[in-house]
């Protein structure tokens, strides 16, 4: 008779376990979307700050060997993601190409300046550091004026750390949710093998040979959900490339990668956790309590 409720519970334990394997990766999947949302979010900010061109303009008499070395001196700092140097002619041909006027014919003479453009790393491109870098730019004896759009990084930065705030705020929530969600969901399916677990306890075996079963499956059951999510980002990352093929240079794929290890680590210790804290319960209960 003690074999029969063991039996029962094995075989109702196998379709609970999919069901748990399915619950959890739909959990994980919708953690690692906002993961996902959270690493682009930061390299579109990244992609418009390193938008923002500092304009080093050069005085009129400048030559172009002392502008081609003030380039040079310049693109060996730190805060330089590109430079590129455009003289008087240039910037003329530039101009006439954009506003589709000759401007030199009507004024016999060409008014612009040469310029060293910069384009700077996302870190650099904040008030304080633009600062920085423009009173020491300023102090070199060739410069006339340094350019840039002041009122945008001064936006731009107030609107990214408003934004980091709220999405910091919902990883939180969901965090929580998730842990909540997978605990719920490991709990009912280990529900439907309370028999087996007391039957075994009730012909003698210890608590650890008990629960090592349930843990070991537990382990493999957190890492199929936890791949399953992530063969489902996968998926919508290769749709949201097949769309937008201009996500693809935006891709950080160091810090993917780190988000599903941690969805593989996440699944697999809550997964182990709630298991094992589900098996003592039972253990502890009596044989009566149990229905």
């Amino acid at each position: 008779m003690a074999q029969q409720p063991g039996k029962s519970s094995s075989r109702k334990s196998k379709p609970s376990y999919l069901y748990s394997i399915i619950g959890v990766a739909l959990v994980l999947f919708l953690l690692g979307t906002l993961g996902l949302i959270v690493i682009h979010a930061n390299k579109l900010s990244e992609y418009f700050k390193e938008s923002i061109e500092i304009q080093v303009i050069l005085r009129d008499n400048v030559k172009e060997e002392q502008a081609i070395a003030l380039r040079d001196s310049i693109a060996g700092r730190p805060y330089v993601k590109s430079i590129e140097y455009v003289s008087k002619d240039m910037a003329a041909e530039r101009f006439k190409k954009e506003f589709g006027e000759d401007f030199i014919t009507l004024l016999q003479y060409n008014p612009l300046y040469a310029s060293i453009n910069v384009k700077g790393n996302a870190r650099y491109v904040n008030p304080d550091s633009l600062s920085v870098i423009e009173a020491n730019l300023a102090q070199q004896p060739i410069v006339r004026e340094i350019s840039y759009q002041r009122g945008l990084v001064s936006k731009l930065n107030e609107n990214v750390r408003k934004i980091g705030f709220v999405i910091l705020g919902i990883c939180v929530m969901l965090a929580i949710v998730v842990i909540v969600l997978i605990d719920n969901t490991i709990r009912l399916a280990m529900f439907s093998n309370r028999f087996l677990i007391k039957t075994m306890q009730m012909v003698g075996a210890t608590r650890w040979f008990i629960a090592k079963p349930f843990d070991l499956r537990s382990i493999i059951n957190g890492a199929l959900s936890a791949i399953l999510a992530i063969a489902g980002l996968i998926g919508i990352l290769y749709f949201a490339d097949k769309l937008l093929p201009e996500l693809s240079t935006m891709r950080d794929y160091f810090m993917t990668s780190v988000l599903f290890i941690g969805m593989i680590v996440i699944g697999i210790f809550i997964s182990l956790v709630s298991t094992h804290r589900s098996v003592m319960k039972y253990l502890k209960l009596k044989l009566d309590d149990l229905y």
